[in-house]
């Protein structure tokens, strides 16, 4: 999670009166069988969905100095869909904490289109007494998520309270400590692993261990701890599940030098293929400026015998201010969170990296605000308000980037400003930027199709309210663009490339006076997304 605030006290779980699975054991036998056809294999609900074309209002016009012809809308593609996999995956964190139920949002996140979803596992929700293990509640929801064709990515996060040095239950707790605290969590581990063998494969270790300060219970965990403890988690897995995928750290951070001291821990102990990936986190307001570190993470990664994977795994944007939390004390809205989430989401994958959303549904922390983050709006966390703007951006995103599209590290593409004036910066800004180019730009290809696929944006700024276009000219690689069309990202619409701004050389494509904004645009062929 990100620095959440953190409860004074652990509040008393109520899974069990609270989950649909006990329920269903006290409904007579017709609300049994309308339970169970309600959590059929396919979502039926959702019923706040928008499904037309006009689903993601936003004021953007690819420009009135030419006639662009809209030729419709991205079309979403659920999970039922996908043919391939995916560099994404969806957070549908802090059940087990009860700040979010399932069954609040669970019709909602096959339709989306992103397979695999972030699940942390709760040891003081699930082992209430000592010895004691009841899994119905995470049960419920990996058997529902599984047959809805959605992947499971588990992470094993946090203490138990109910043992003397076991570590607290929420954001910031100190990891077990004591023989008593330490033995427990390794049982605890070898029951997740026992219980979701043949099920789970994918795994992720303690949620941000590195986070200090208010939202820490116990000291602050130093590289040698979280490493020793991600060595030890992982040991249990792997011995159970042989095939398991686990990714290390969890942090809450991109520093590179902290990064290090922990993987040369690993390096040390001989323990680094225990895992596949390095997971990290890093908000920033502009998302943009994250690169940097990722790109050092990216070097370091590659200094290693065996190389970890990199994947950003939490980030997301609130969609009004924020008080507490991450990105908090901005004036975010709907529309600069649809902006920020899609840099995010294809700045990863231009950089290679597996990319995480945080996250599926707001959600509550008692006594404090509502989690603001989510891509569904809630009015409390057992119902839904609303459908928010970026869900449909999200959407977008999923129905278009699979891996059938390959990075272009070699793609010669040039952008050329026509309204200077517009790209300035004012000295503030510039020194923000950090020699962030004018437009962002990533080159992806499906070689099987022949057809490839460019997004740009201006990456320079924080989101804004604003969509003022500028004028640029861009020459790229015509062959696999036949009939190009322009997608915003943001309102999935389609618009058609006047025919009269485009010149053909060879095989060059120059396209004149095509928009830049804030926000992604995609540049691909008209088969690609009609």
């Amino acid at each position: 999670m990100n620095r959440n605030s953190v409860p004074d006290k652990p509040q008393k779980f109520s899974p069990i009166k609270e989950s649909f699975v006990m329920k269903m054991q006290f409904l007579p036998f017709l609300g049994l069988l309308v339970l169970l056809f309600t959590f059929s294999s396919v979502p039926v609900s959702a019923q706040m969905l928008d499904r037309t074309d006009s689903r993601a209002q936003t004021t953007f016009s690819p420009g009135s100095w030419k006639t662009w012809k809209k030729l419709g809308t991205v079309r979403p593609r659920p999970v039922s869909e996908l043919k391939v996999g995916q560099n994404l995956a969806l957070g549908c964190e802090t059940l087990d904490r009860d700040y979010i139920y399932w069954e609040t949002y669970r019709d909602y996140v096959a339709p989306l289109g992103i397979r695999k979803i972030r699940l942390q596992a709760g040891w003081a929700k699930t082992e209430q007494k000592p010895g004691e293990y009841d899994f119905a509640w995470l049960d419920a929801v990996i058997d529902d998520a599984l047959a809805q064709g959605l992947e499971i990515w588990l992470e094993t996060d946090y203490g138990n309270p109910i043992y003397p040095g076991g570590g607290d239950w929420d954001l910031g707790a100190g990891f077990p400590v004591s023989e008593e605290g330490l033995a427990a969590w390794d049982r605890w581990i070898e029951q997740l692993a026992l219980r979701y063998r043949g099920k789970v494969r994918d795994w992720a270790m303690w949620n941000e261990p590195d986070i200090s300060g208010v939202y820490a219970h116990g000291k602050k965990k130093t590289p040698e701890e979280i490493a020793q403890f991600n060595i030890r988690t992982a040991e249990i897995i792997k011995r159970i599940i042989p095939d398991a995928r686990i990714g290390a750290l969890s942090l809450a951070t991109n520093n590179p030098k902290f990064t290090k001291a922990c993987l040369d821990v690993f390096q040390r102990e001989g323990k680094m293929e225990l895992f596949t990936w390095l997971i990290y986190h890093g908000y920033a307001l502009n998302p943009d400026t994250s690169y940097e570190n990722v790109q050092a993470l990216q070097k370091l990664a590659d200094s290693y015998p065996h190389r970890l994977i990199l994947w950003q795994g939490e980030n997301g944007c609130p969609s009004e201010v924020a008080h507490k939390f991450a990105l908090s004390h901005h004036p975010w809205s709907e529309l600069t969170q649809a902006k920020w989430d899609a840099r995010r989401m294809l700045g990863d994958l231009g950089h290679d990296v597996v990319s995480s959303i945080f996250t599926i549904c707001d959600f509550d922390h008692k006594g404090r605000e509502i989690n603001r983050k989510g891509l569904l709006k809630i009015n409390d966390k057992k119902t839904l308000a609303k459908v928010k703007l970026a869900y449909y951006t999200v959407q977008n995103i999923a129905s278009l980037f699979d891996q059938t599209l390959t990075r272009q590290k070699e793609f010669p593409c040039t952008f050329t400003e026509l309204e200077p004036e517009k790209a300035a910066l004012r000295p503030e800004e510039a020194k923000m930027a950090n020699g962030i180019p004018s437009v962002t730009w990533f080159a992806f290809r499906d070689a099987e199709r022949g057809e490839d696929l460019l997004v740009f944006w201006d990456g320079r700024r924080i989101p804004s309210e604003s969509n003022e276009l500028r004028r640029v000219q861009v020459t790229l690689p015509g062959k696999n663009l036949k009939e190009p069309v322009l997608v915003d990202v943001v309102s999935g619409r389609i618009y058609e490339v006047p025919r009269e701004t485009m010149t053909r050389t060879g095989d060059t494509l120059t396209i004149r006076e095509i928009p830049v904004y804030d926000a992604p645009l995609i540049l691909t062929e008209k088969q690609r997304v009609r």
